[in-house]
C-alpha cells in the first residue's frame, strides 16, 4: 500500500510538472506571437496593386499601381503609378510619383501593370496603358536615369498595340509586360492576357528583335513574371479567375516549359492576383496584391503584401502562404 501510494504521489508531481512545463510554453508562444507586427499589407495609407520590384544597389525599389475608384464605384481606376524603397523589406519609403498615362503623348489612359529593368545604367519601364487612337491595351515604355524616376516616353508610341496580337479577339490581350534580360545580353518581353506572348528586344530595349511568339500554359489568365535562378528559368502566372498563381520551369527561355502547379491560392478578398518574385540579400520574396485593408479593401481597392518564397532542392518552388505578419525584422 505505501509504494502504491508513494507510486501514484510520484506520478502527480510528474503530471503537474509536466502541466506547468507545457503552459511555460504555450505562455511563451503566445507571448511569441503576440510579439510579432502585422506587416501584410506594406502600404496602408494607399490602395495598390500589380507589384513589381528590383533591387539596385542593396535597396528594393517597389513599383505599383495605384487604386483610386469613386465612392461605391466597383472597377479598376488607376491613374498613376507609384513607387516605393526599401533597405529590409520591412520598412518602406514612398517617392514621388514616377509616371502616369498622361506622360505618353499617345495613351488615353489606366495604369495598369508594368516591371522596370535595369540596363546600361537606365532604367526601362514597360508599362500596360489604353491606346488614345488604336482601341484596346497596348505596351508603352518609360525610361529614366533613376530608379525612382522621373520616367519620360522612351520611344514616342507604343511598342506593341492590340492590331499586332490575333491569337484572341479580345481587346485587353497586350498587358501585364515582364521583362527578362539572360545571362548573354539578349532581352525577352512576356506579357499577356488568355494567351501568353514573348518577344526578343533589341540592345537599346525600345525595339523587337524578331517576330513575336506564344506560349501554351495552363489555364493562362494573366500577369506573367519571368525570373532565372541556378540554371531554372521560372514563369509565374495567374491562373483561372479568380486567380490563383500557377508556375512552369524551363533550362531555356525559349522553353520548352513544364508546369508545376500551384504557387499561391486564391486570396478570396480579391479576384485578381499579380506577383513579383525576387531574390534580395541571401533571401527570396513573393510580392503580391489581395484586398485587405479592412476600410473598404477588395477586388478593386488592392492592398500589395510580401512572405518569404523557398525553393525545394531539385530548384521546385514551395507554395506561399498569404500571412498578415509577412516579413519582419
Amino acid at each position: 500500500m505505501k509504494i502504491t501510494t508513494l507510486l501514484f504521489s510520484v506520478s502527480l508531481l510528474s503530471a503537474v510538472v509536466s502541466c506547468k512545463t507545457t503552459a511555460v510554453k504555450e505562455t511563451t508562444s503566445a507571448e511569441n506571437q503576440s510579439s510579432l507586427k502585422m506587416n501584410n499589407p506594406i502600404i496602408t495609407d494607399k490602395y495598390t496593386a500589380d507589384p513589381a520590384a528590383i533591387v539596385h544597389k542593396d535597396k528594393v525599389y517597389l513599383y505599383a499601381g495605384h487604386d483610386v475608384p469613386e465612392k461605391g464605384e466597383n472597377t479598376y481606376r488607376m491613374n498613376e503609378w507609384l513607387v516605393y524603397s526599401s533597405s529590409d523589406m520591412v520598412n518602406w519609403e514612398e517617392h514621388p510619383v514616377p509616371l502616369k498615362p498622361t506622360d505618353f503623348a499617345w495613351a488615353k489612359g489606366d495604369a495598369w501593370a508594368g516591371q522596370v529593368i535595369e540596363r546600361n545604367g537606365k532604367f526601362y519601364w514597360y508599362v500596360t496603358v489604353s491606346h488614345g487612337t488604336i482601341h484596346g491595351k497596348s505596351i508603352g515604355i518609360a525610361v529614366s536615369d533613376s530608379p525612382t524616376g522621373p520616367f519620360k516616353d522612351a520611344l514616342g508610341k507604343a511598342l506593341i498595340t492590340n492590331d499586332m496580337t490575333t491569337k484572341t479577339k479580345i481587346s485587353w490581350d497586350d498587358i501585364d509586360p515582364t521583362v527578362i534580360i539572360d545571362d548573354d545580353g539578349q532581352a525577352y518581353l512576356f506579357w499577356g492576357n488568355t494567351v501568353c506572348n514573348y518577344v526578343k528586344l533589341k540592345e537599346n530595349m525600345i525595339e523587337m528583335d524578331g517576330p513575336m511568339q506564344t506560349i501554351d500554359l495552363p489555364n493562362f489568365t494573366e500577369a506573367p513574371w519571368i525570373h532565372k535562378r541556378k540554371g531554372w528559368y521560372y514563369l509565374s502566372y495567374a491562373y483561372q479567375f479568380p486567380e490563383k498563381i500557377a508556375y512552369a520551369m524551363s533550362k531555356s527561355v525559349n522553353g520548352p516549359w513544364e508546369y508545376k502547379g500551384i504557387l499561391n491560392e486564391v486570396a478570396g478578398n480579391s479576384n485578381t492576383n499579380h506577383q513579383a518574385i525576387i531574390d534580395f540579400k541571401g533571401k527570396s520574396y513573393f510580392i503580391y496584391h489581395n484586398g485587405s485593408i479592412p476600410t473598404d479593401g477588395g477586388s478593386f481597392r488592392r492592398s500589395v503584401c510580401v512572405d518569404r518564397l523557398y525553393y525545394n532542392p531539385d530548384g521546385t518552388m514551395k507554395r506561399v502562404v498569404m500571412t498578415s505578419e509577412g516579413i519582419q525584422n
